[in-house]
């Protein structure tokens, strides 16, 4: 009996196949020695051959199959793991539940470690985030289903876990020398070679592409550097990175890049694997000179609109060289009996090159000379307030900066000193500032001048000017602005006089308002009407000169009121509109009548004036905005608004309490719901004129209708007339045809008679 060849797979992109050849006694006639295991049959279980190179924090991935097997198509399969290569521990199974030992029974079920089937013959390990505990030896065996024990059951393959690191936080003084080391976590016994890259960024989590290149180290072993930077292989596992003569500009993060490179064929090389340490953080101290920093008041205000001047000083300077210049900051901070915290404000800054900068508390002041800020000597920095004001009460501290030239010639920043702050703060009372007001005749009819003087007196005001506005307050029961405060006519702390709210053009010059003397000002109305009834106040402002003609706000306060009210009973005024012709047919008159009713006492006419105004909605309800029609003023001025369309509008007084409102040649625009609205006047016992409350009217509601005859009558005539011209057209020209064709018929007739007439003659 001849023995059958035993059959060997091979894995895709494998070099080698892992076997075994075991001895096993069959029976009396079949025997397979280790002679001639390539001619014996069995199952045989492969694994990727060489090492696998795998990245810290990676995912680790082991293909296993098996062949030439008997039993069932579908396979099993367990695997071990041996950190040396000998006493394997069980790791996971696809078919025993109780298979893996304790320590990674818990990383099965968090799914870290987990068995996943290709094919009936084929599974992958998958282990996530590997560690450098994951390195190691992996093995895969299938348990036998065939009939007879032969072939290899089981093959075996090493993992290599990379990982490259370098020192996590380094410090080092400014103009040394700067050494990091690259540490790679690798078993380099096979054929690979490293590649090592020192990378530099501003940033701990910058990109590869956006990093700066410092040295490289290639497969060859060429290291690629510039002169302040060198790269050398300490050992096998070790690359030393040295930065010569560091500054400021080589803070930052520092991190290397490993790749390795496995030969392949026709003398090429592939990457097997590559890692990237975490960014190790480099802080370069400076050399700082070692000073303190003092300051003083020279010149404290002890009142309002003083000066005050502030010095900072640097003492006690100690390993200061050429290469350090100093520069200074001033701050102010609100003073607070309390405990909260108030943030500083900036008042302005000195750069490394002595330029100086505003903050936006000084930047105004500064630049209309108020705040000087200056250097008196090359220790000592002055501050000064031209004149002092409430509002800069306060603390002060100043900040000694000290820069460091660098080989650029450029200035950075080395150290900053802050002083102790400086409280600027006066004893003074607050302002005080008293209005009174006081009207010399109480009692006045309308008509009448109203007279109102404002006293003032005012307290810890240093040299005071007072501006002056008159206020009136409506009364509450005037529905048309309930509580609205107007302002009327004012003066300035110059003297000047302006007119507020005022707009009644016919009393353009009906209110005065004077200084009577420093501190009193007087206020009057001429010809009041009862529309003015109501509060009227003095708001004074009392201003205290700064510096030439600018002035600044001490204090202002409001007088009592002084009450305007006419308690005299008047008449009452209705209006109503009237129409004969509510409906009407269009090009038809419209007429509507404005009818004034008096209540009360009785008025003579020439005691009355009205100012009359139509309005119009042209809508079936008033959801529109009404139209300004037409008005006639209490002077008889009438003032007539433009149209769209032609229909005229006339507007007269037909009466002593009557407005006629005429709507000439009315259109099909003209309907709508029409009002008038009245504002009376009446002639008081002193000769003047009171304006009303204005009335309105309740609104009528205004048809025009198309006249059905007249809208037929021109089309109808027009008809008429066309057939007529066109029947008499037709005649004509019937005339003219037949008058032409007769004529020529008895011509021929004739001619006819005379062939028969010689005919009988002969």
């Amino acid at each position: 009996m001849s023995t059958p060849p035993m059959a060997f797979g091979h894995v895709p992109g494998d070099d080698k196949v892992h076997q075994a050849t075991l001895t096993v006694l069959t029976g009396p006639y079949f025997q397979c020695g280790v002679h001639f295991s390539a001619l014996c049959r069995g199952r045989v279980v492969r694994v990727p051959s060489g090492s696998l190179v795998r990245v810290v924090g990676t995912e680790l991935v082991i293909p296993c199959n098996v062949s030439d097997y008997d039993g069932p198509p579908e396979q099993n399969f367990d695997w071990s793991f041996s950190s040396s290569g000998s006493g394997f521990v069980e790791l996971a199974s696809t078919w025993e539940a109780g298979f893996p030992a304790q320590p990674y029974r818990e990383r099965l079920q968090r799914g870290d470690i987990l068995l996943r089937r290709t094919a009936n013959d084929a599974v992958e390990l998958h282990i996530r985030n590997v560690q450098p505990s994951d390195q190691g030896h992996y093995k895969c065996s299938t348990p036998s289903t065939d009939a007879t024990v032969q072939g290899n059951y089981e093959d075996t393959v090493q993992v290599k876990v990379l990982r490259a690191t370098v020192a996590r936080n380094v410090s080092v003084a400014e103009g040394k020398e700067l050494g990091l080391s690259c540490n790679i976590t690798t078993d380099r016994t096979d054929d690979v070679r490293p590649e090592v890259t020192w990378y530099f960024s501003r940033t701990p989590d910058s990109t590869l592409p956006g990093s700066l290149v410092l040295a490289r180290l290639d497969r060859d072993s060429l290291v690629h550097s510039s002169p302040h930077v060198a790269l050398s292989h300490v050992d096998a596992r070790s690359y030393h990175l040295l930065v010569r003569d560091v500054s400021k500009e080589n803070s930052g993060y520092y991190f290397c890049h490993v790749a390795l490179w496995a030969p392949g064929h026709n003398r090429s090389w592939h990457k097997v694997a590559e890692a990237r340490s975490a960014p190790a953080s480099v802080d370069v101290t400076w050399l700082e000179p070692d000073y303190q920093v003092y300051l003083n008041a020279s010149k404290v205000p002890e009142f309002s609109d003083d000066l005050t001047e502030l010095e900072c000083r640097i003492v006690d300077v100690k390993g200061s060289e050429a290469s350090v210049r100093f520069t200074v900051s001033w701050y102010y901070r609100l003073s607070r009996r309390s405990d909260d915290l108030v943030a500083s404000e900036l008042l302005a800054v000195m750069n490394g090159d002595w330029t100086l900068r505003y903050g936006d508390r000084s930047r105004q002041r500064a630049q209309d000379g108020d705040f000087i800020f200056s250097k008196e000597r090359a220790d000592t920095f002055s501050f000064r307030i031209q004149r002092t004001t409430e509002e800069d009460r306060g603390n002060y501290y100043c900040v000694v900066s000290a820069w460091t030239k660098q080989r650029n010639d450029s200035w950075v920043k080395s150290k900053d000193v802050f002083s102790k702050p400086v409280n600027i703060f006066w004893a003074s009372e607050d302002s005080v500032l008293v209005v009174k007001a006081r009207q010399p005749k109480p009692f006045f009819a309308a008509g009448n001048t109203f007279e109102m003087t404002c006293k003032v007196s005012s307290k810890n005001i240093k040299s005071p000017r007072y501006s002056v506005l008159i206020t009136a307050e409506k009364p509450v029961g005037d529905l048309s602005s309930p509580n609205e405060t107007k302002y009327i006519i004012s003066l300035d702390q110059d003297s000047v006089v302006k007119l507020e709210n005022w707009t009644d053009a016919s009393r353009v010059d009906g209110v005065v308002l004077e200084k009577v003397q420093e501190d009193e000002f007087r206020y009057r109305m001429y010809q009041t009407q009862v529309s003015d009834a109501g509060l009227y106040r003095c708001v004074v402002t009392a201003w205290s000169p700064v510096r030439g003609s600018l002035w600044r706000e001490a204090a202002t306060s409001l007088s009592n009121p002084i009450e305007i009210d006419f308690q005299t009973a008047g008449p009452v005024f209705n209006a109503s509109v009237h129409s004969d012709t509510p409906s009407v047919i269009r090009g038809e008159l419209i007429k509507l009548f404005c009818i004034i009713a008096v209540e009360g006492g009785a008025l003579d006419p020439d005691d009355m004036a009205f100012d009359v105004t139509w309005f119009a909605v042209h809508s079936f309800g008033l959801d529109k905005a009404p139209a300004l029609l037409s008005s006639l003023d209490r002077k008889g001025i009438v003032t007539t608004a433009e149209r769209d369309w032609k229909s005229e509008l006339s507007l007269e007084r037909v009466g002593v309490l009557e407005f006629l409102l005429q709507v000439h040649s009315s259109e099909d625009q003209d309907f709508g719901n029409y009002y008038c609205s009245v504002t009376p006047w009446v002639k008081s016992p002193t000769g003047s004129w009171q304006k009303e409350a204005e009335i309105y009217s309740k609104p009528i509601f205004v048809t025009v209708k198309m006249d059905v005859l007249n809208a037929f009558k021109y089309p109808l005539l027009i008809g008429v007339g066309l057939s007529t011209v066109i029947g008499l057209l037709s005649c004509l020209i019937g005339y003219c045809s037949s008058h032409w064709c007769c004529k020529k018929e008895v011509q021929e007739t004739r001619r006819e008679r005379r062939r028969l007439m010689s005919m009988e003659m002969d």
